[in-house]
Parts: C-alpha cells; structure tokens; sequence
C-alpha cells in the first residue's frame, strides 16, 4: 500500500470547483428512493426532493449527495433505467443549486448521464468493483470521484464482517480503488475516500474505523464520512433510525477530530452546528479562522 508523505489533501476539485477542506464540508443525504434504510420514499416526488435540497442548502450542506438506489444491508440492485428514472427528474432541478451536487451510483450508464445533467463528483460505494468504467467515465468529464470501501454487494456485505486489522485492510482496498481511478485518467485532487461505515463492518468494526480514521487520512486523500442514523448507532443506543442523532454527531466530531474532511448525513443543521462549535473549540488563536465560519455555498471556489 503506498501512503502519501504529503499529508492531507486540502482541496477537493470536482469539475471547475475546488471545495477547500481547511473547514467541515456537510453533504447533504438526498434518497429519492422507496426503500433507503432511514427515509425511504420520503423524498421519492422530484418536487419535494429539490425542496428538501433547498432546506439542506439553508441548513449549511456544501454539497448535496444524491441516491436512486437503496444500499441498505440485504438490498437488491435496481436495473440503470429505473435508477436513471428516479433521477432525471430531481438533477434536472439541482442545476441551479448554489452548491455542487453529486450522485450515488454504481453504474457507469447512470454515471454519465448524471454527469451530463451536471454532477460535479460521482459517490461510488463499490470503489470502483462493481463497474471499473466509472473511473474513465468520471475521467472523461473532469469531475470528481468518491470510492467507498464495501466488502461483497449490499446484498451480501454483513455476511462476514470479520477482518485481522479493519484500519489496515480498508486502507489497503481504498488506496487500490484509488489507483484504479487514476490509472483511468482521474486526476489524483479530485478523488476522494470513504471507509464506509456500516458498509460489511460490525459494530465494533465501525467504532475502531471511526478511532482509526488517521489511517485512512495518511491516504493523502480527501475523506468522506458516513455514519448517519446507521444501525451500528441503534445497537450501541438502543434506538430507532430516527433516534440517532446524538450519535451521529458524536460520530462525526470523532471522525472530524481524526482526519474527516466531508461529512454525508442527514440532519445537515444539528450536524453542520456541532462542527462548528468543535472547530471554534480547537481553534488556536492567530490562525486566522473565525468563529462561525464553516464551508457553505460562499466557501466554494468556482
């Protein structure tokens, strides 16, 4: 595995942007899905989905990321054309966002159209194992791309969540997936990494990945986070999807305090607050970072 001696990457360039990470970016989970583990078919009117990505926007998220396929433990894929479908309508109303939106896809064919319809990165939860032309179809449009480590499908991924040293391992897949995007012609600023929490890990798997995200930092690549509502948070609380929120704050702050540059949650407001506040916290004095600032809309080069 090679590791980056050049530290952390600290922008992430998606398309003619360049999102600085000096700040806590907040991606903001649009599901325009029937089945998504937490709200599912909440979102599934095109109408009521731009809303919702408006209020995100108000809310603080830099980015908003968008879903046409459940990945919940145990899910069956859903053929391109029905992806594509839930998706046509809702990108179509995201061009216009202050803030670059991306899209969650494991398929090239949905991969480019969204590209089309003007992603700026594509959210890639196979790391690039389901359909390795996503990095050249990413490649061809200059954008951005998310490689998320997953072990087997979401079909079969919590079938053995058993691993010698998780840290270790999920950065040895991560940094393959990240040089198979480069072979394909990405450019090294605009691919970032996702461990992929709650993704084939088991509870204790999560919290180790979340105490060891450093390891994934040493990467030199940006980091994705994702650990909203996630069932390991209902195990260790005893709570329902939406009685999850102190955890993922706290899960986030952890992930923020060990090297996480984009945090994909849903409640982007309270989520958004809380790494404020952290950042406020540790700021030294003289460093030039003002209280309140966090990156929004304004903090997005372009």
């Amino acid at each position: 595995m090679h590791v980056t001696s050049s530290g952390p990457s600290r922008v992430w360039s998606v398309r003619d942007r360049d999102i600085p990470l000096d700040v806590p970016a907040v991606a903001g989970i649009l599901n325009v899905t029937p089945d998504s583990f937490s709200d599912g078919g909440v979102f599934a009117d095109p109408g009521r989905a731009i809303d919702h990505a408006l209020e995100m926007v108000d809310d603080g998220a830099a980015l908003i990321d968008v879903g046409a396929e459940s990945t919940r433990p145990g899910s069956d894929p859903v053929p391109a054309d029905l992806e594509w479908s839930r998706l046509d309508p809702v990108l179509a109303g995201l061009r216009d966002l202050p803030v670059p939106f991306t899209v969650d896809t494991t398929k090239s064919e949905v991969a480019e159209r969204a590209l089309d319809a003007g992603a700026a990165a594509i959210n890639d939860v196979s790391g690039l194992a389901s359909d390795p032309r996503i990095g050249a179809v990413v490649a061809a449009a200059d954008a951005g791309l998310v490689v998320m480590h997953m072990r087997g499908t979401p079909k079969t991924m919590q079938t053995d969540t058993r691993y010698d040293d998780i840290a270790h391992r999920v950065a040895e897949s991560l940094d393959a997936s990240r040089r198979k995007a480069l072979a394909a012609g990405c450019r090294p600023e605009a691919v970032a990494v996702d461990p992929g929490i709650g993704f084939g890990k088991s509870v204790e798997g999560n919290l180790e990945l979340l105490a060891r995200l450093d390891e994934i930092a040493a990467l030199g690549s940006p980091v994705w986070v994702g650990p909203s509502r996630k069932s390991f948070l209902g195990h260790l609380l005893d709570a329902g999807p939406d009685e999850r929120l102190a955890g993922t704050i706290a899960a986030c702050l952890a992930a923020a305090r060990n090297g996480a540059h984009v945090f994909r949650v849903h409640d982007v407001r309270a989520v958004s607050d809380a790494l404020r506040t952290q950042r406020a916290i540790d700021d030294e004095p003289g460093t030039g970072w003002r209280a309140g600032e966090t990156l929004t809309a304004a903090g997005v080069e372009g």
